[in-house]
């Protein structure tokens, strides 16, 4: 991809960072630093956000092995400021491969979980914290949510991401593939609205969002 740096190869595969991710971390430091004036706050803020987008590697690479089982390699990996994308040689021609492939990215995310789960209770921690800050509260506790949340947006069924992967899948099971990836086009397209309008009245970030599932 176009305008990122590689950082690193994993299981024969280069994971790239775009030029744009700096920024992100750049805003959530001063973000966090006019808080309260603590640089402790901007390093500890950009160290989550980086052990976040670790946790979007491990989910994309769910993609890409998988992918590779099918006899589907992939070109690379690359972080952006709103996630991780996994390039394939090519789509998987079944509708069933292609369900396989989009869900094993959000199950990378539930197995995750369910680890930090165990270890919260085998620690005798509870699961939900009365702090809802994710980079000041528990570390695991904040690795359990991160990943239960990324596993369910992941699979809102707006094409193309995995959710809306799903859905073509499915549809291409009763319907001739290109009518099902217009039908799953035109569910994300609505999703994306929704998106823009939330993020104008409450997260600016679901603008982005918004945006990128609307192209």
């Amino acid at each position: 991809m176009k305008w990122s740096l590689r950082i690193g190869r994993l299981a024969g595969i280069d994971v790239f960072v775009h030029l744009t991710f700096p920024l992100l971390l750049a805003w959530i430091g001063v973000s966090y630093y006019l808080e309260r004036r603590v640089l402790a706050d901007a390093f500890g803020a950009i160290a989550f956000v980086i052990l976040l987008f670790g946790i979007v590697v491990l989910h994309e690479l769910g993609h890409a092995l998988t992918a590779r089982r099918f006899g589907i390699p992939t070109r690379d990996i690359t972080l952006l400021p709103i996630g991780g994308v996994a390039r394939l040689e090519k789509m998987p021609e079944e509708p069933g491969t292609e369900f396989l492939v989009a869900v094993a990215g959000p199950a990378v995310n539930v197995a995750l979980a369910a680890v930090c789960a165990a270890l919260l209770f085998g620690l005798g921690l509870p699961l939900i914290d009365e702090s809802p800050d994710l980079i000041t509260g528990n570390p695991l506790r904040s690795l359990l949510w991160v990943n239960i949340a990324l596993a369910v947006f992941n699979m809102i069924p707006a094409f193309p991401m995995d959710g809306g992967r799903v859905l073509r899948a499915m549809l291409a099971l009763r319907l001739e593939y290109t009518r099902a990836t217009q039908i799953a086009a035109y569910v994300g397209q609505a999703l994306a609205l929704v998106f823009g309008l939330v993020g104008l009245l409450w997260n600016p970030f679901l603008l982005f969002i918004a945006f990128f599932v609307w192209i």
